[in-house]
């Protein structure tokens, strides 16, 4: 475990849609570097009125940060702003330890919960577009290495220039790797059109209990901890909704303020799961400080990925982690939640305890699969193979076995279903539709 401080630069809080308190950003950066076991001895919020092109931060600053450093023995500080290349130098001369701004310490958290081929390749397409910028370097490796052809002899590549092509050329590789993923995926979402499934995404913040509502309603057991990032690559479930229809749930990376632009890039194939879903449950931490600016966050990256975000039919809010308020906060969402204008569904749920997703599950299927109504049906015994499909894609509220075999039904359905027993009903005499 690595010593670290934590330095959190309030220039850039300003540049949110709402504003995030100076303390949440800072237990944010904290948790940040939890994620990958970081020890943190020093932590603090410095004020900067203009940001100083070489250093970021002031000169009286940097010396204060280089006694703690020296005091503590500390081997990393990590910046919440990102960092020129030139700035993360010339902090890394001055404090004499290593610096990671904010892009750089969510790197290295994707680094390590990666676990698909695709989601290594991701990040580390992600990792080396970074690091591009920053082959700025003063060690004598980088003098000339070779001379150049001729009789005189040019200046030759230097060290920093053939890194450079390195990189370059790792980085075309990866990115044909990752196109050959893309339409591997794009054919297994080919397949799953063609047996018709609705893909229901859901998306938050990093650690809105996204795994555990996904855990909740599918059975799984993928990795959900109290921890930013427990779960990166993304997780595909097929589950049957209370009327039987039929629907797969994807489970995403979660989201964060000041994503890098080149991770939302590198992970577009991951994230094309959500631009594709019919529906889109957008979970929330109410019981955060900051889930209103988290929401904004998370709002922006979808506009980013073309998704309208006041598209009622398509996007639903789970205001989830209600088990962690008390009985006057709920009451105050239960009334937010009643102001919202009609369309815009919000279900209150707790992830953990159960408490909501009946009635959420139950929207979802109003919203896949059309209203439910009733029906009564006759079904002759030469029909009777249709039973099962019924009990599956129904609710069967009352059923009479007559004396000739034939069974009368009486069942509430949805649209959907109502218009594929239809379909049945008309390749086969025996099933009666009243």
């Amino acid at each position: 475990m690595k010593k670290v401080q934590l330095a959190e630069d309030r220039a850039s809080a300003g540049t949110d849609v709402i504003r995030r308190a100076d303390e949440q950003r800072l237990e944010e950066i904290c948790g940040l570097a939890a994620a990958i076991d970081l020890e943190i001895v020093a932590r603090g919020i410095i004020s900067v009125a203009k940001a100083r092109p070489a250093t970021l931060i002031g000169a009286g600053k940097v010396e204060e940060l280089k006694g703690v450093v020296a005091a503590e023995e500390i081997g990393l500080v990590i910046i919440d702003h990102p960092l020129t290349p030139v700035q993360q130098r010339n902090l890394e001369k001055e404090l004499g330890t290593k610096v990671l701004d904010r892009t750089g310490l969510i790197l290295e958290i994707f680094g390590r919960r990666a676990r698909t081929k695709e989601g290594r390749l991701q990040v580390e397409l992600a990792h080396l577009n970074y690091q591009k910028g920053r082959l700025v370097r003063s060690w004598t490796h980088l003098e000339r290495q070779r001379g150049g052809a001729g009789f005189l002899g040019g200046p030759g590549e230097t060290q920093i220039e053939s890194d450079r092509r390195q990189l370059q050329e790792r980085i075309k590789r990866l990115e044909k790797d990752l196109e050959a993923v893309r339409r591997t995926r794009t054919l297994h979402r080919a397949k799953r059109k063609k047996a018709p499934h609705p893909v229901i995404a859901l998306v938050g913040y990093t650690n809105a209990g996204k795994s555990t509502l996904f855990n909740t309603i599918t059975g799984a057991s993928v990795l959900a901890q109290d921890l930013l990032f427990a779960t990166l690559d993304p997780t595909l479930r097929r589950i049957a909704l209370p009327h039987g229809t039929e629907v797969i749930v994807s489970d995403t990376v979660g989201f964060i303020s000041d994503l890098p632009t080149h991770l939302v890039a590198a992970f577009r194939a991951t994230l094309e799961e959500v631009v594709e879903a019919e529906l889109i449950l957008h979970v929330r931490d109410m019981s955060d400080p900051d889930a209103s600016a988290q929401a904004s966050d998370v709002n922006k990256i979808l506009a980013d990925l073309d998704i309208d975000t006041a598209d009622a039919g398509h996007l639903v809010e789970v205001w989830n982690k209600v088990d962690l308020l008390d009985e006057a906060a709920i009451a105050q969402l239960h009334t937010a939640a009643a102001n919202r204008a009609e369309g815009h569904g919000v279900h209150l749920v707790s992830a953990l305890t159960g408490d909501g997703l009946p009635a959420l599950l139950a929207d979802i299927e109003t919203r896949i699969g059309g209203v439910l109504g009733e029906v009564t049906l006759t079904i002759q015994p030469e029909a009777l193979s249709v039973l099962p499909w019924l009990y599956e894609n129904a609710s069967v509220h009352h059923r009479v076995d007559q004396e000739d075999g034939a069974v009368e039904l009486t069942a509430e359905i949805t649209t959907q279903a109502h218009a594929e027993l239809r379909r049945m009903a008309e390749k086969n005499p025996g099933l009666q539709i009243d």
